[in-house]
């Protein structure tokens, strides 16, 4: 009996929607070849992860195993599945294979961090094979929101895999190649053990809808428009950004691309041939001199990011431009959810300049880029694997995956990050629970999730900083009194006396009381001018804030 297995690990991906990493091996236990699919991020927000820039899959399991990692494949270029490559590839040093337009997006990323371009190799799609190690892998074309989407069809000693990546059953994209049922069951005719499959739109009941539907109503809206025409959406999403571009083109607008990353995509999908024809746009600098009722904005920001054009645009001016009271703002767009603070806040300014806002809600200008339930359940049947592992995906997405699997007769189950499974048998089963985690990048630098700087932000944030000074003389006695410093505090409390006098004779009465040993220690004075500031404030404010203490020792 053989004692290689077939197993599959996510380490980002499974339980949130978003920062997309599995690893797929096959060997003997502990020997196992690898392949890692998808190095994506995930995006951080004020109320968890101030200040943060980017959050990241923990590699450290796979860092461990470097030499045993046969490559990374890509399957598309939204940044929750290609954004970390520039930020982890040296951990794993592995080649990197993608289809053309993910593969220059790719290249860019590796570029900006000083990383050698050339680990980037170009895969063509199906039925070309790559070799790695005990894999043979094949991009198989799929429908999404951004060009060339693939599956990555996984024949292996073990059995045939199908991760699915993101994917929606567009027969008509606009750009990008549809959904080809024929080529699906070419793919799964010789069996398919398990399926790996993309959960996010579980929850909804009516079969998806095709991005060529939108064309027509956001034609008619933006010829409809009398004033200045604004419109977000996604930039990687090529074939709605097309769509509208298209729409202000026929209506007799100039059209301006706003924001780096809608300009990079545009250029990327030309030159890759994505995108064969585009209608002719103006710089920002030339749309200031072109009359508003003759001008249409496309910009980035549709998740309410404050960097974005749209923000800026909401807030003020952002090259040059600005709205104006009955100007068209249009969300071509779904708000993703945890964003929607960022999205209101920007409706909001927008209303307050008398800017008439259209958003997602009506259905009429957005479709998804990820297949509904029914089209899962197609998906189910036509593959017909053995098994189905619900992937990409919140947990209660996860769940009722697996609830739908299990109605439309396979194998399932519930895998989580960390979670490894054996795919060798005819079920899945989990045999091994590795630890996973986020790493923040802030700045320049990395740290772990678990190093408490985050969480010190967040406590400042809510509680405000104390910073307390003392400085004593060489035989350890009080020179002057201690003087405080607070930010993010009430500058009174409940004394109505100043917040700062009042701690600042709390510690003095505190270090006259504090005896020799007290004095010498700076670790034990520390602690207590800590618990004294807390305790002062907690009483004065009802607030215990972060308290900084220096102590100063003359020699």
């Amino acid at each position: 009996m053989s004692t290689n297995r077939l197993i599959y690990l996510p380490l980002g991906g499974a339980g949130e929607i978003g920062m997309n990493a599995y690893v797929y091996g096959y060997g003997r236990q502990e020997k196992e070849r690898l392949i890692v699919v998808d190095l994506g991020v995930t995006f951080p927000d004020m109320d968890g992860t101030p200040g943060v820039d980017l959050i990241l899959p923990d590699v450290s399991w796979l860092e461990a195993r470097r030499n045993q990692i046969e490559a990374i494949f890509i399957t598309h270029a939204h940044e929750d599945h290609v954004g970390a490559v520039g930020h982890l590839w040296e951990k794993l040093g592995a080649p990197v294979y993608a289809r053309a337009f993910t593969a220059h997006l790719a290249r860019h990323k590796l570029a900006d961090y000083g990383l050698p371009e050339t680990v980037v190799r170009t895969a063509s799609s199906w039925p070309e094979k790559i070799i790695a190690g005990p894999f043979e892998v094949s991009f198989v074309p799929v429908s999404h929101s951004i060009p060339e989407s693939s599956a990555l069809m996984l024949e292996t000693p073990g059995g045939r895999l199908i991760h699915t990546g993101d994917f929606k059953l567009d027969k008509t994209p606009i750009v990008g190649e549809p959904f080809n049922e024929a080529l699906w069951q070419d793919v799964a005719k010789d069996g398919v053990k398990a399926l790996i499959c993309d959960s996010t739109n579980v929850f909804s009941h009516p079969k998806g809808s095709s991005e060529a539907s939108l064309g027509e109503d956001i034609g008619a809206l933006v010829a409809g428009a009398s004033k200045m025409v604004v419109a977000t959406t996604f930039a990687s999403n090529v074939a709605r950004v097309k769509t509208l571009a298209e729409a202000g083109d026929k209506a007799g607008r100039s059209i301006c691309l706003m924001g780096r990353a809608m300009h990079r995509m545009i250029e990327v999908a030309l030159e890759t041939g994505v995108l064969t024809d585009f209608p002719k746009t103006v710089s920002p600098e030339d749309a200031g001199a072109i009359p508003r009722e003759n001008l249409m904005l496309l910009v980035t920001g549709s998740q309410g990011e404050r960097r974005a054009a749209s923000a800026q645009l909401a807030a003020g001016k952002f090259q040059g431009m600005e709205l104006r009271e009955g100007d068209l703002f249009v969300f071509s767009s779904k708000t993703i959810p945890g964003n929607e603070k960022g999205v209101i806040r920007i409706i909001n300014q927008l209303s307050e300049k008398g800017v008439d806002v259209v958003d997602d809600s009506a259905e009429l200008y957005h479709v998804s880029g990820h297949a509904n339930r029914p089209d899962l359940s197609f998906m189910h049947k036509l593959v017909d694997p053995q098994m189905v592992i619900p992937m990409h995906g919140e947990h209660r997405h996860l769940r009722a995956h697996r609830k739908l699997a299990e109605d439309n007769g396979k194998r399932s189950i519930i895998c989580v990050n960390g979670m490894m499974l054996d795919l060798s048998g005819n079920a899945p089963k989990v045999v091994e629970y590795i630890e996973t985690g986020r790493v923040y990048l802030d700045g320049k630098v990395k740290y772990g999730a678990l190093d408490g700087i985050v969480r010190d932000r967040v406590r400042m944030a809510r509680n405000g900083i104390v910073s307390v000074n003392v400085v004593l003389d060489d035989e350890h006695y009080l020179l002057g009194e201690p003087w405080v410093e607070t930010r993010g505090i009430a500058l009174q409390g409940s004394s109505n006396a100043p917040l700062e006098d009042i701690l600042e004779e709390d510690l003095s009465q505190y270090l006259g009381r504090a005896g020799r040993k007290t004095l010498k220690d700076d670790d034990a004075l520390e602690e207590g001018l800590v618990k004294i500031a807390r305790q002062s404030c907690q009483s004065e404010t009802g607030k215990r804030p972060e308290v900084c203490v220096t102590i100063s020792r003359l020699i």
